[in-house]
Parts: C-alpha cells; structure tokens; sequence
C-alpha cells in the first residue's frame, strides 16, 4: 500500500469513528431527555419502573379531588375507565382543572403506588382532549361520545 492510500484510509477510519461517537452522544441524550407516556392501566399493570419520570394521563375520577388545609398539596385519582390511580400533586393546578376532565401529569410513581407529579396539564378549552389520553380511552374501550376527530383518533366531546 503506497502512503498515500495509507493517510486517505487512516483520514476515512478518523472520519467514522468521528461520525459514530457524534450519533452515540446523539442518542445517549435522547435517551436521558425522553418523557414517555403511559395510561393508568399500563402503571397498574407494573410496566413503569418506580422513580423514573414520565408522562399519564386519563380522566379525573369525580368525587376524588381532596385539597390540603396546609399547603397547597392536591390529591385525586386518575382513571382511563379500565384502573386508577391515585395522584398527589403540590403547586398550583390549571384554572381548567377539574372533576370528569382529561389531564396530562409529569411525575413518577412512588413505593406506595401513587403518582407524585411535578406538572399538570389540564385541556385548554371544553372541546380539547389531549390525544394521548383519548388514545389510552379508546384501547380501554370508554371513550366518551363524540363530534371530531385528531389525526385518526376521536377526540372532542360533544
């Protein structure tokens, strides 16, 4: 092999390993940075590892919302029809928070099984469900009745 084709073989080997380390950090950061969503059943069902952070979303069961008398800590069961979970959030909820509503939290499951979460997303006006709870209430079979559609998902109520 003449030096030529040596330091053109070499300047091709730095460039792939260059190329292959750039979509590693790539992907390490996606990884570290993802927010997956999962629905009550799937957290039910143990499929979500306790401390890890992520997305659920479902219906606010009526009757369950209990607000502290101390702090602004806020408790509620989440439901998509098929299992619930219990919910315990401190801050300041959405003005559109409440009972029989679709809501998005961000948070993690504790020991005990309840859903501590950091964010709560409520829906933005009274024809809006957030299309990964209308997904979570269709699989379950109790999406509401309704009038349009999202993509290929039905998710207004009438």
């Amino acid at each position: 092999m003449t030096p030529k084709r040596k330091q053109r073989l070499l300047l091709v080997g730095l460039m792939l390993a260059g190329v292959g380390s750039a979509v590693a950090f790539g992907v390490n950061a996606f990884r570290g940075n993802i927010m997956l969503f999962h629905s009550p059943t799937d957290v039910v069902a143990g499929n979500v590892e306790q401390g890890v952070a992520f997305r659920i979303g479902g219906m606010v069961v009526d009757g369950s919302v209990a607000r502290s008398n101390e702090d602004l800590t806020v408790s509620f069961e989440l439901t998509d029809h098929g299992e619930t979970v219990p919910v315990k959030f401190t801050g300041i909820l959405p003005d559109l928070f409440s009972e029989g509503q679709g809501i998005v939290a961000l948070g993690s499951i504790d020991s005990g099984g309840t859903f501590s979460a950091t964010e709560v997303l409520a829906k933005h006006d009274e024809n809006y469900m957030p299309p990964e709870v209308a997904e979570a209430l269709e699989k379950a079979g109790k999406m509401p009745g309704t009038a349009a559609e999202f993509g290929n998902k039905t998710v207004v109520s009438p």
